[in-house]
C-alpha cells in the first residue's frame, strides 16, 4: 500500500531541571553550590531520505516524542541532552500545521530541518551564588518542549511524469522502458497509487526517473476519483508525458482526450501545462491507430507527437532517447 498523507501527534524533548547541591568534602568547610543545569530536551527533526518510499511509517504510528534532557547534577555536572527524534521522510514531502500553513518542504536527500525545538534545561544553583548569598538553594526546572500536529503530505519528484486516461497504456509503458514492475491489466484503473521508474542509459552511465500517474477521470481537479491525490504527484515533474490511446479503444476519440487532459490539469494549476511536454501515441499497431494520428496532428498543430506501440516495442528506443533530451535541455550545463 502506498501512503501518501499522514497525520502526525509530535512533542519535542522537556528539558531537564537544574539542581541544587553543595560540595562536601573532608578539608573542605565551606565548599559552595555546586549544582548542575539540566540538559536540554530533545528536538524533533524531519530529515530527507531517498531510500524512504512513502509515509506509512507515520500512518501506522502517529505519536512520535523526542527524549527529555537529564536532570543536573552535583559537582558542576550538566544532565545531558535528550536524544532527537529523527523522522526519515522521501524526497518531496511537504509538512502542513493545522492551519494550512507550510512549516517545512523536503527535496534534496539528507536535507533537514528542526520541525519542534526542545525545552532547555533548567539552572543549577551554582547560576544563584552571590556576595550576599554564599549559599543559594534556588534552582530553576526546565522548559517544556514544543509541541503539535501536523500533516504529512508527499509530491512525488521524478524527471519525467507520464500522466493519461485509465487503459492508456501508462503502465505497460513504464514496464517496458524502466526497472519498474507495475501492474497490468485489461481493465481500468490498474494503477491504484503512483509509482516511480528508472529509465537506465548504460552507455551513458546515466538514470533518470519517470513517475506513473494513475489514470485520471474527468473532474479530477475537483477530486473527484482521488484527483487532488493523483494531480500532487505531477507537480513537480520536470517533463510530462501524454499518453494517448491512438487506437480510439471503447469509442474514444484521442483529440478529446488529449483536451480533456490539458483542461483537468490547467484547471488544478495553470503552471501544469506550461511544462514541457510530449504526447504518446500508444497503440499504433492497431488498424484504426494511423488515421486517427492524422487527425490528432491536425487538430494540434503544434504539438509534438512520438508514434510508438508498447506491445511491439515500436518507437521505444527512440522515446527514451527524447526523454533525456528533454530533461537534459531543462537541466544547467
Amino acid at each position: 500500500m502506498f501512503v501518501d498523507e499522514a497525520m502526525v501527534k509530535l512533542r519535542a524533548g522537556d528539558g531537564g531541571s537544574g539542581t541544587a547541591s553543595f560540595r562536601r568534602e573532608k578539608f573542605l568547610p565551606r565548599g559552595g553550590p555546586d549544582g548542575g543545569d539540566g540538559g536540554d530536551g530533545g528536538d524533533v527533526v524531519l530529515e530527507c531520505d531517498e531510500n524512504a518510499s512513502d509515509l506509512r511509517a507515520y500512518m501506522y504510528k502517529p505519536h512520535w516524542k523526542a527524549d527529555d534532557g537529564e536532570r543536573g547534577r552535583g559537582r558542576q555536572q550538566t544532565g545531558a541532552r535528550g536524544h532527537e527524534c529523527l523522522m526519515k521522510v522521501p524526497p518531496g514531502t511537504i509538512a502542513f500545521d493545522l492551519e494550512g500553513r507550510i512549516c517545512a518542504e523536503l527535496i534534496e536527500h539528507g536535507q533537514r530541518h528542526i520541525l519542534l525545538r526542545g525545552g532547555r534545561g533548567g539552572l543549577g544553583n551554582l547560576h544563584f551564588k552571590s556576595s550576599i548569598n554564599r549559599a543559594p538553594r534556588q534552582h530553576t526546572l526546565g522548559k517544556p518542549g514544543e509541541a503539535g500536529q501536523f500533516k504529512l503530505v508527499l509530491k512525488t519528484i521524478a524527471d519525467a511524469g507520464l500522466v493519461g486516461y485509465p487503459n492508456a497504456g501508462k503502465s505497460t509503458l513504464t514496464g517496458a522502458i524502466t526497472s519498474a514492475s507495475p501492474r497490468v491489466g485489461a481493465y481500468p484503473f490498474t494503477t491504484l497509487r503512483p509509482s516511480v521508474g528508472v529509465i537506465s542509459y548504460p552507455e551513458r552511465y546515466e538514470t533518470l526517473t519517470l513517475a506513473d500517474i494513475p489514470g485520471l477521470i474527468e473532474g479530477a481537479h475537483e477530486n473527484r476519483g482521488l484527483g487532488h491525490r493523483f494531480l500532487r504527484h505531477i507537480e513537480r515533474c520536470k517533463v510530462l508525458l501524454y499518453i494517448v490511446d491512438m487506437a480510439g479503444s471503447d469509442t474514444r476519440d484521442p483529440r478529446d482526450d488529449f483536451a480533456s487532459l490539458r483542461e483537468e490539469l490547467c484547471k488544478y494549476s495553470a503552471a501544469l501545462i506550461e511544462k514541457p511536454c510530449l504526447v504518446l501515441a500508444n497503440k499504433m499497431d492497431e488498424a484504426a491507430a494511423a488515421e486517427n494520428l492524422k487527425e490528432f496532428c491536425a487538430a494540434n498543430p503544434g504539438i509534438d507527437v512520438h508514434a510508438m506501440s508498447c506491445i511491439t516495442g515500436e518507437g521505444l528506443p527512440e522515446l527514451k532517447e527524447r526523454i533525456y533530451a528533454m530533461v537534459k535541455a531543462l537541466s544547467p550545463s
